[in-house]
Formats: C-alpha cells, sequence, structure tokens
C-alpha cells in the first residue's frame, strides 16, 4: 500500500496559507459547497482530514455538530488552538473511531486525494454514517489534475500531455504573495472516485462542477475549466 502522506512536514507553511484570507481557492469556492452540497444540519457531522480546522469551523458556524479526525498531530493542535471547545480526534481515514451508523454526516474536504487507501477510507465512511446518512466530498478535479494551462493569459489552452487514466503521485511546491506550500498526494481519474463508492455501498446523489466567485484575475481560466469537483453521496 502506499505511504500516506506526512501533512507535519508542511503544517506550519499550511497554517499560514489556509489562514491568510482570500489567498487560496477555498475562499472562491466554500460557497458552492456549503450552500449546495453540505444538507442543513443533524445530529453529528464527521469532517475527514481537518487539518488546521477551517472547515470544520465553517461547519460550526453553520449549526454542525463536529467531530474533526486527522491524521497529524501539528495540525490537530493549531486546530484546537483556534477552536478550544472544538472536538478534534487523531486518527487515520480508514480507521475511523466511531461505531458503526454513528453520525448522519460525513464531509471530506480536499482529502481524498491525500490517503493512501482511497476504497478503505470511503469505506470507513459508509460504516459510520447512518441509514439516509450523507458523505459529501470536494476533491481537485480530475481533469485539472491530467493538464495544466499553457501561459496564464485568460484564454490560454488547456494541455494534458500523459494521461488521464490511472492513480499516480504528484507533489508541487507553490509560491505566492510571499507564501510557499509544497502539496503531495494522488492524482486519480474519476472512475477511482466513482469504484469506491459504488463498493462502499454509497449511491451518488449531486454532482458538481463549481466555478469561481471571482471573474477577473487569475481565476478568470478557472471558468472555462473545472478546479474542483463536488459531490454529495447517500448512504441507502
Amino acid at each position: 500500500m502506499d505511504e500516506e502522506v506526512d501533512w507535519d512536514r508542511e503544517a506550519d507553511n499550511w497554517v499560514r496559507w489556509a489562514r491568510t484570507a482570500g489567498h487560496d481557492a477555498y475562499w472562491q469556492y466554500r460557497g458552492a459547497f456549503f450552500e449546495v452540497i453540505v444538507p442543513a444540519p443533524g445530529r453529528r457531522t464527521v469532517e475527514v482530514g481537518c487539518g488546521e480546522g477551517r472547515v470544520a469551523r465553517d461547519l460550526q458556524e453553520r449549526g454542525h455538530l463536529v467531530v474533526a479526525v486527522d491524521r497529524s498531530l501539528k495540525l490537530l493542535g493549531y486546530a484546537k488552538a483556534a477552536d478550544r471547545e472544538g472536538t478534534y480526534v487523531q486518527a487515520n481515514g480508514s480507521r475511523l473511531p466511531m461505531s458503526d451508523a454513528s453520525c448522519d454526516l460525513v464531509v471530506a474536504y480536499n482529502t481524498l486525494m491525500d490517503v493512501a487507501d482511497l476504497p478503505g477510507t470511503v469505506a470507513e465512511v459508509a460504516r459510520i454514517l447512518e441509514p439516509r446518512g450523507r458523505f459529501c466530498v470536494c476533491v481537485t478535479h480530475p481533469l485539472n489534475d491530467a493538464g495544466k494551462f499553457v501561459g496564464t493569459e485568460p484564454g490560454a489552452v488547456f494541455e494534458i500531455a500523459g494521461s488521464y487514466f490511472g492513480r499516480r503521485r504528484f507533489e508541487g511546491t507553490f509560491e505566492r504573495d510571499g507564501l510557499s506550500m509544497t502539496f503531495r498526494g494522488w492524482s486519480s481519474p474519476l472512475e477511482e472516485y466513482v469504484v469506491a463508492f459504488e463498493r462502499a455501498g454509497l449511491l451518488v446523489e449531486m454532482i458538481r462542477e463549481p466555478v469561481p466567485v471571482a471573474t477577473t484575475g487569475r481565476y478568470t481560466a478557472w471558468h472555462r475549466i473545472p478546479m474542483f469537483l463536488h459531490a454529495r453521496l447517500i448512504k441507502p
């Protein structure tokens, strides 16, 4: 099995990157996720891969009772410091410390790309969901992962130089406005995600390809090619 991504290595950089308001794409796409994909609060929401906690905090602001899980002790420390009343637990997504049918909503926001065992993690989500429970997901769009814009102008060509198919490792360092962040994980075609959902017995209830809020600047081109894929699954 592939080795898990070690987020402790980038924890300090990620906190600076994620907590600088408006800095990354989260601020452009979170409205579409919370307003369209995430259902109204129920009895318990579990977030898988909470990182420094910004999604958990946004869920709580919307009335969710959240239990947030992450592998990284360093990121959990940051999350707890920012939200002392929140519940944050160290665990691997493929071995969640919750009992069967113990929640009605699970959220994985840009974390399924980081897990070594994608089918195992999705199966664990299905296990802890009660019947009719939902699984809300955001991932980097598989098309985005497969290619890149050749240039920075709004009409730049989007090119897939290799193959769209197959799961592959990725690593890339990005620098912007004095901040630097190295992302590591896996790129997967759409079919790989859907097969994991199928095998876990989850049904697709909703799929969206959101566009950014901004219509100018560096997000202009992302009105032509989707940056993220949003999905809501239901446990029958």
